[in-house]
């Protein structure tokens, strides 16, 4: 032999085993303290890579041309080339721009936090999509995410999205709570933890509450938002309750 190793650390494992898919890559525009707890998570949650960019907490409440402000805001085009590429822009103006460079640099999908209101124009996110077969996704919350039509999206929602739990049932307490998919702020796991002991029968109704405490982020006072962010980890709550129970 002469010295003709092979070096299988610098290889990443799907190379090695051509039937496990690559990881997907998940870049994320942050915007002051918006979409940090979404990298927190994905870091601490997942095998994701993940990678960012930020941008101002305070922008102009009006701006015109978005191309060269865009182009002063200097995002790195790894991030914008990602798979998946989550915006915490939350700003009609800039977004629309960020999402045509994001597909053309060859994202997959995108996914806008915050509703249509911060999103910007619905026809002209339609001409992007068409334009470079790129999945966008705008919620209002991300913990609905899952079941989509896009193969990166559910990958994503496999493990972030619409919460998913599996639970430990003695004495009528619950003793334990696996996370199988949690919201992607984090606030599913911190549910979580806080649920053991607490009687089985008032489990949902204090899921409901702690979700509310974590402190969700989602806007308060419209039936969207944090109330179904509550509601959605109730009924998960529930449903894995009643699978425990019927095994």
């Amino acid at each position: 032999a002469n010295g003709a190793s092979t070096d299988h650390a610098s290889k990443p494992l799907s190379l090695l085993h051509p039937n496990i898919p690559p990881m997907l890559s998940i870049g994320v525009i942050t915007r002051g303290k918006y979409g940090r707890r979404l990298l927190d998570t994905i870091t601490r949650r997942t095998e994701f890579t993940v990678s960012s960019a930020d941008i101002p907490p305070t922008l102009p409440d009006f701006i015109d041309n978005p191309a060269p402000f865009v182009d002063n805001l200097d995002l790195d085009h790894s991030v914008l080339s990602s798979d998946l590429l989550i915006t915490y822009s939350l700003n009609p103006d800039i977004t629309p721009e960020i999402v045509k460079r994001a597909a053309s640099a060859g994202a997959k999908a995108i996914i806008i936090p915050g509703g249509w209101a911060r999103a910007g124009d619905p026809e002209e996110m339609k001409k992007i999509s068409a334009q470079y077969g790129t999945r966008i996704l705008v919620e209002d919350i991300c913990c609905v995410i899952g079941g989509d039509t896009d193969p990166t999206i559910n990958e994503f929602a496999s493990v972030l999205g619409r919460p998913m739990l599996e639970m430990q049932v003695g004495d009528g307490k619950i003793s334990d709570v696996k996370v199988l998919c949690g919201a992607p702020c984090g606030s599913t796991w911190w549910m979580a933890e806080h649920l053991k002991g607490v009687p089985v029968s008032e489990a949902p109704a204090w899921a409901g509450l702690l979700v509310q405490q974590y402190p969700c982020r989602a806007v308060r006072g419209t039936m969207g938002g944090i109330h179904l962010s509550a509601e959605l980890h109730k009924q998960a709550v529930e449903d894995a309750i009643k699978k425990q129970i019927t095994q």
